[in-house]
């Protein structure tokens, strides 16, 4: 691993800010200066500015963010709104999202800096937590619907604006919980497996119901808690041994997965 790439996985340094600190002379691998070109070993000991770095438990490295709602999850955007890493640390700028949240949506996404993983989890039938507030009833047919999934044909309602895809396929949710019902709006848990584009706003959509609120508190067992809006943490330790457990089951072994 390069040396830059090791100092951004194992501390608060991008690696933007590891080269500099390099070129600083204030890197040692060992005992001699280390280079921009300077590879790390499994036995390898690091240092920065006098501090010795210890190696997390895993190469890789993913976070849990709280997304604003009012952010895209895109490095940029042409309509020039706020973007989730103008929030995020620039340290962080090279990370992929694991998913999407719409931008009127909040709440959990996984950023990781390992392909493999967010290839992985996106394409997965773990489960995703939201929590929603739509519109009006839920009556008993959307329950229906729920429970034996829905094809919309010719029909964008809940989609994206520009959005040109009429048809699409819910799968039926793994669980739903109705917290209220009332005819002003109404609150729901939803579990979902599936992570289509504005699925649940599709899908609400169909039933003439406007999602009002939407927020994931979970994706593959991570929990949102209580996480501020706009502030990230690291996965925890067990986390990240069952996301290796995960992995190792659905990819063949790689080394950014193995225990140092």
């Amino acid at each position: 691993m390069r040396i830059n790439k090791f100092i951004s996985h194992n501390t608060k340094y991008s690696r933007r800010e590891a080269d500099e600190l390099i070129k600083q002379g204030k890197v040692k691998i060992n005992t001699k200066l280390a280079t921009l070109s300077t590879d790390v070993g499994e036995e390898d000991k690091i240092f920065v500015d006098g501090k010795f770095i210890k190696r997390r438990e895993y190469e890789l490295t993913v976070i849990v963010y709280n997304k604003n709602r009012g952010e895209i999850v895109s490095k940029s955007d042409p309509e020039g709104r706020k973007t989730v890493y103008e929030t995020l640390p620039k340290r962080f700028e090279h990370f992929i999202p694991i998913g999407r949240l719409d931008y009127a949506s909040e709440g959990l996404l996984l950023l990781t800096d390992s392909p493999i993983v967010a290839t992985a989890l996106m394409e997965s039938k773990l489960e995703r937590v939201y929590n929603v507030k739509i519109n009006g009833f839920v009556t008993k047919e959307m329950e229906e619907y729920m429970k034996s999934g829905l094809s919309i044909r010719g029909s964008k309602k809940g989609a994206q604006e520009k959005s040109d895809i009429e048809n699409i396929d819910i799968a039926p949710f793994n669980a739903y919980q109705v917290i209220k019902n009332s005819p002003t709006y109404s609150k729901l848990k939803l579990v979902l497996t599936e992570g289509k584009n504005r699925e649940i706003r599709r899908f609400f959509g169909h039933f003439d119901r406007d999602v009002l609120d939407l927020k994931r508190v979970s994706f593959a067992g991570i929990e949102l808690n209580n996480l501020p809006n706009g502030k990230f943490r690291f996965l925890s330790n067990k986390e990240y041994l069952d996301l290796k457990n995960f992995i190792f089951k659905h990819e063949k072994p790689s080394k950014e997965l193995s225990s140092k």
